[in-house]
C-alpha cells in the first residue's frame, strides 16, 4: 500500500455510523480517500455497492439503444396549436366563443384564437407541422410527436417541477440526476449531467436539475451559455497561478481536512456535493475547454447551426455527446421565454426563428455521425397554451396543462409517428393520453430501465422518478 491509500481503520464503520447512514440516507457519496495517483472519489453507491466512483459507467436493467439524453426545454410553454397540433376549426370560431365551456386555466380566457401560422405535411409520414418549425420538420420521419400530453396544474413552478422531477410539490431528484445515478457517465473529466441556460436561471432555478436526496455527484452542472469566452462559459475551472501537480497536492490536503469536517457533521449531503465539485473542477481542466470550444469546428458546421445562442448551445451539446456526457438539458433562456400571454404571433415567431435552424442542424448532424441512434432527443415545455385568447384581446394564449405536444427523436423512438390527440379545438388530450409520469417511464425504458426498479432508498422508503405512477407508452418505441 502507498502512503496515499486509505487505512483499514478509516474504512470501518461503527454500528452507530452504519445506522445513521442507512437510516437517514446521507453519506452514500462518502469520500473514503483518494486512490493513489488516480484522483478518484470515494464510495458513492448504495450500501451493497463497492463501486469507488459514483459516475462510473453502469449497466441498465436490459439492453437499450438510447445511451445519452438531450432535453431541449422550451420553458414558458410553447403553443401546441401553433407548432405541432393543427386545429383548423379554430379558423371557423376565431373571435367567437367556443361551442363549449372554456376549461379553467390560470387566467380568464375568452373567444377562440386561430393560429396565425400555416401548417404543411412533411416527410414520407406526412405529419403536419407549423411553418414555425419548417426546418425541424425536415427530420419528421425520425420524430415521434406526442399530441396528447397532459400535466396537473396550469402554473409554471409546479409544472416545471413535475416535468423535471416527477413531483410538483415535494423536493425530488431531477430526471437528469436519476439518469446519471442509473447509468453513470462515460467521461470522468466532465460532469455526467449538464444544464445550459443562457442569461441566468429559468423559473425555480437550480431545483430543475437538483439531485435532492440522491448523492450530489448526480446533480446538474449549470452553464450560462450566453457567454462565448471560454473562461466565462466554464468559470472557476482553470487555475492560472498553479501547475496541475501543485493543485493536486493542495486538493489532497483540502480533501483530508474536508473528510474530517464531513464526519463531524454526519456526512451532510450538501457538504459532500461541495467536496465533489472541487474534484470535478480539477479533472475538468484537461478536457472542458476543448469540449466547449466551438471554434474548433469547421466554419461550414458553425454556419449550419447558426450564429445565435441556440446554435452555439446545440453545437456544444453535440461535442459533449461525443465526449460521453450522459445527460444534457438545453434551456430556451432565463425566466420563461415562451410564456406569451400577449402578442403570441410576434413572440412565437421570433423564438422559433432562433431555434428552428439549430434544431434541424443538430438532428441532421447527429444522424450523419451515427449518434442519433444512441441519443434520445426530447423537445417541449412544461405545458402548452389555450386555443382561446386570454382576455381582454385576441393577442395571446394562457397556460394549458389539459393537453399539449412534445416530441421525441432517436434512441429507439418510432420515427414518423403521431401519438394521441387533443379535442377538435386543442384544449384537452382525449385520445391515448400521456401524463408526464408516463413520459418519464417511457424515457427510462428507452434507456434500458424498468422505472419501477430504478429506486433509491431514503428515509425508510424506496423512491423513484415516477413515484407510484407511470406506464411505458409502447407505441412510441421503434
Amino acid at each position: 500500500m502507498s502512503q496515499n491509500d486509505p487505512k483499514i481503520e478509516d474504512l470501518l464503520l461503527t454500528r452507530r455510523q452504519l445506522l445513521r447512514r442507512s437510516g437517514m440516507g446521507f453519506g452514500m457519496l462518502g469520500l473514503t480517500g483518494l486512490l493513489a495517483g488516480e484522483g478518484l472519489l470515494g464510495s458513492a453507491a448504495q450500501a451493497a455497492s463497492t463501486d469507488l466512483n459514483p459516475l462510473a459507467h453502469k449497466k441498465p436493467h436490459f439492453p437499450a439503444k438510447a445511451k445519452q439524453v438531450v432535453h431541449l426545454f422550451m420553458n414558458g410553454g410553447p403553443s401546441h396549436v401553433d407548432t405541432f397540433d393543427p386545429k383548423p376549426l379554430l379558423d371557423k370560431y376565431h373571435g367567437k366563443p367556443l361551442p363549449r365551456t372554456n376549461l379553467r386555466t390560470e387566467r380568464k380566457t375568452g373567444a377562440a384564437l386561430r393560429s396565425p401560422y400555416k401548417f404543411k405535411r412533411y416527410g414520407r409520414s406526412g405529419i403536419e407541422v407549423s411553418e414555425l418549425f419548417a426546418r425541424t420538420a425536415e427530420s419528421i420521419d425520425d420524430i415521434a410527436v406526442i399530441r396528447s400530453m397532459h400535466a396537473d396544474v396550469p402554473n409554471h413552478e409546479p409544472s416545471l417541477m413535475l416535468m423535471n422531477c416527477g413531483d410538483s410539490r415535494l423536493p425530488r431528484p431531477s430526471m437528469g440526476a436519476w439518469i446519471t445515478y442509473g447509468l453513470g457517465s462515460e467521461n470522468q473529466n466532465l460532469p455526467g449531467f449538464i444544464a445550459m441556460c443562457p442569461g441566468g436561471y429559468p423559473i425555480v432555478a437550480t431545483q430543475n436539475w437538483r439531485s435532492a436526496f440522491l448523492p450530489g455527484a448526480y446533480q446538474g452542472t449549470y452553464i450560462n451559455s450566453q457567454h462565448t469566452d471560454i473562461q466565462k462559459l466554464i468559470e472557476n475551472i482553470r487555475n492560472n497561478n498553479q501547475s496541475p501537480a501543485e493543485q493536486r497536492k493542495q486538493l489532497d490536503l483540502v480533501q483530508r481536512l474536508n473528510e474530517r469536517h464531513l464526519e463531524l457533521r454526519q456526512r451532510d449531503a450538501q457538504l459532500e456535493a461541495r467536496i465533489q465539485s472541487f474534484e470535478l473542477a480539477y479533472r475538468m481542466q484537461s478536457e472542458a475547454a476543448n469540449a466547449f470550444d466551438i471554434g474548433k469546428e469547421p466554419p461550414a458546421m458553425r454556419d449550419a447551426y447558426g450564429s445565435g445562442t441556440p446554435g452555439r448551445q446545440l453545437l456544444i451539446t453535440r461535442r459533449l455527446l461525443e465526449r460521453g456526457v450522459r445527460c444534457i438539458q438545453v434551456w430556451s433562456g432565463a425566466g420563461q421565454p415562451w410564456d406569451n400571454h400577449d402578442n403570441i404571433e410576434k413572440e412565437h415567431r421570433r423564438l422559433a426563428q432562433e431555434w428552428d435552424q439549430p434544431i434541424a442542424a443538430f438532428l441532421q448532424d447527429l444522424k450523419q455521425r451515427g449518434l442519433l441512434d444512441s441519443t434520445l432527443v426530447i423537445w417541449g415545455g412544461e405545458f402548452g397554451r389555450t386555443p382561446v385568447a386570454e382576455l381582454p384581446q385576441l393577442s395571446g394564449r394562457d397556460h394549458n396543462h389539459y393537453g399539449f405536444s412534445m416530441w421525441l427523436a432517436g434512441g429507439g423512438v418510432r420515427g414518423g409517428y403521431v401519438h394521441g390527440a387533443t379535442d377538435e379545438f386543442g384544449f384537452a388530450a382525449v385520445e391515448k393520453k400521456v401524463h408526464v409520469h408516463d413520459l418519464h417511464a417511457t424515457i427510462l425504458h428507452l434507456l434500458g430501465f424498468d422505472h419501477e426498479r430504478l429506486t433509491y432508498r431514503y428515509a425508510g422508503r424506496d423512491f423513484r422518478l415516477t413515484d407510484v405512477h407511470g406506464n411505458v407508452v409502447r407505441e412510441l418505441l421503434a
